[in-house]
């Protein structure tokens, strides 16, 4: 039971993340954004980026049930489409944040 205590807590912390960034806090725990300077920062709605990221959180937090599932119950299909899923989600959610310029914050 111990070793199903470790991926429990995973789903929660990214659980917990997730509802973070979707309230539009966080923005320090996205790469790359916390880096920035403070004059770059001002270019950003960082309370979309904040909910973008968020909801990318919650689908690799989906994807992480269906990983331990297929651990818990041993059918490695299962296994195997909660890996594919996250890195779809992942890389699908990179693409989507990076480009476009959707979150620089509109000229008045």
């Amino acid at each position: 039971m111990m070793e199903m205590l470790i991926p429990l807590v995973g789903m929660i912390l990214l659980l917990i993340l997730g509802i973070a960034l979707l309230q539009g806090k966080g923005a320090w725990l996205i790469a790359g954004y916390n880096t920035l300077s403070d004059e770059e920062k001002a270019k950003y709605d960082e309370k979309a980026l904040c909910k973008a990221t968020g909801k990318m959180m919650f689908g690799i937090t989906f994807s992480t049930v269906f990983i331990f599932l297929g651990e818990l119950f041993q059918v490695e299909g299962l296994i195997i489409a909660g890996v594919v899923l996250m890195v779809v989600i992942i890389l699908v959610g990179i693409i989507y944040i990076n480009t476009g310029n959707r979150y620089l914050k509109k000229e008045e």
